[in-house]
């Protein structure tokens, strides 16, 4: 059954966030009109979505703010309100109103990232600051609140409309690694690996010279060498991972293995052989076209295919130009949304979305792949020992759960070592994917 939905206009905006609700969450199609008289005269489900309701008209009705039927880019008067247990933000205050805020706008606000369009001060690193995120200010950044709230619509719709059928969803995990560094001491190059014997010595460091010249000297395995051990545990739990591979030239924060090493071209084809590889970006690269453009193609080279997937390295992301560029490229799949000093939502929603780009009000075709949870985050940022983020962790995936929605988790090879500040913590990865899987 299609839904009709009476708007006073038709907009980009509207299309975007109602296919996104209805069509991709909720499995309800619909289409828009203007006409009251046709909407009067409809015998199927329908909805009023506009600032006034019609008197004595028993269809659903939600209250509209305006935010859904501009074009341009404007501060937005933000109020946080009261829902249920939680908050919500477009209060409004009509009795007839489906919900007490705007759904709808409050959705596209979040999911659209449109506070990232506004003047903000950014972090160290250039990107914007999660305390800056109404998410945050709301203290909703660990709930994905868009599914939450797509689920809380359909079972009014429902309620209403009884012959509606709603989608059933089902939850997903999808597994990420981003290659910063294949190897710690191997495969370095004979400056590299001088300057850190060097370094070494300077620092009366005798463990780890002998730590590094065992490696080289293939005694030891190199600790952050953790594939093999990888695609074990993959073809064991039956996952199916992705990796994100470093590919700029060497600088103060792109510190991988030059593309031209031989045996990373070779590291690289095998993870080619069990899992899908895409472009990470490097640190400068976020708003340099001909930078990432370079670097994909190295990729590209090695892989010998097309690469369609990326994540930024740092998870530098400036919007829109970050995406835009991606798009320019042919980059079907990014994988950098989320933040790396917070767990959790950052555009509200655990699951697969196309990225709307604000600036020339238009829904792209990139698909953005929102992730959840990162090493880093839990271990440099929020400071938290094993069983703390290992509590962390299965909150969030709880939240995923609950909604039916995409769980993807955020590692790095160099994690799974074990060793030196990552002790325990191949034993965390270990238990956070069978509470997942289980």
């Amino acid at each position: 059954m299609e839904m009709l939905i009476l708007v006073p206009k038709i907009t980009n905006r509207l299309h975007y966030i109602f296919e996104l609700m209805l069509k991709d969450e909720l499995g309800v199609d619909f289409k828009f009109t203007t006409d009251k008289d046709f909407y009067l005269s409809y015998e199927g489900a329908k909805l009023h979505y506009d600032k006034y309701p019609m008197p004595d008209e028993p269809s659903l009705y939600q209250q509209a703010a305006s935010l859904l039927f501009e074009h341009d880019i404007a501060d937005q008067d933000i109020k946080i309100c009261n829902y249920k247990e939680t908050k919500a933000i477009y209060p409004v205050f009509n009795d007839k109103s489906l919900f007490p805020f705007d759904i709808f706008a409050a959705s596209f606000y979040i999911i659209s990232r449109y506070e990232e369009y506004l003047p903000h001060v950014s972090d160290n690193y250039n990107r914007f600051q999660p305390q800056d995120s109404v998410l945050y200010k709301m203290e909703m950044m660990e709930k994905p609140v868009i599914n939450l709230w797509a689920i809380d619509l359909g079972n009014e719709i429902v309620s209403r409309y009884p012959e509606i059928t709603l989608k059933r969803k089902t939850f997903r995990f999808v597994p990420t690694y981003d290659v910063d560094a294949a190897w710690a001491y191997r495969n370095k190059g004979f400056f590299r690996i001088t300057m850190s014997f060097i370094r070494d010595f300077i620092r009366f460091d005798k463990n780890e010279i002998k730590y590094r010249w065992d490696v080289l000297r293939k005694k030891k395995m190199d600790p952050f060498d953790t594939f093999e051990y990888q695609i074990k545990l993959q073809k064991e739990l039956k996952i199916e991972p992705l990796y994100f591979i470093l590919c700029g030239d060497y600088n103060t924060n792109d510190k991988n293995i030059s593309i031209r090493n031989k045996e990373f071209q070779q590291l690289i084809k095998h993870l080619g052989d069990y899992a899908l590889v895409g472009i990470h970006p490097s640190f400068s690269s976020y708003l340099n076209k001909n930078m990432i453009k370079e670097e994909i193609a190295r990729l590209s080279d090695v892989l010998n295919r097309e690469v369609t997937a990326s994540r930024q390295h740092f998870l530098r992301l400036s919007l829109p130009s970050s995406y835009q560029i991606l798009i320019e490229l042919d980059i079907t799949d990014d994988y950098t949304m989320g933040y790396a000093s917070q767990a959790g939502f950052r555009a509200g929603y655990a699951d697969t979305f196309k990225f709307f780009d604000l600036e020339n009000d238009m829904k792209t075709k990139l698909n953005i792949h929102p992730f959840a949870l990162m090493d880093g985050t839990m271990r440099d940022y929020l400071d938290l020992d094993v069983q703390e983020s290992y509590e962390k962790a299965k909150k969030l995936i709880d939240e995923v759960k609950n909604v039916n929605g995409t769980f993807i988790l955020l590692w790095h090879n160099e994690t799974l070592s074990g060793e030196k500040r990552w002790e325990g913590w191949i034993t965390l990865y270990r238990k956070i994917l069978d509470y997942i899987l289980n």
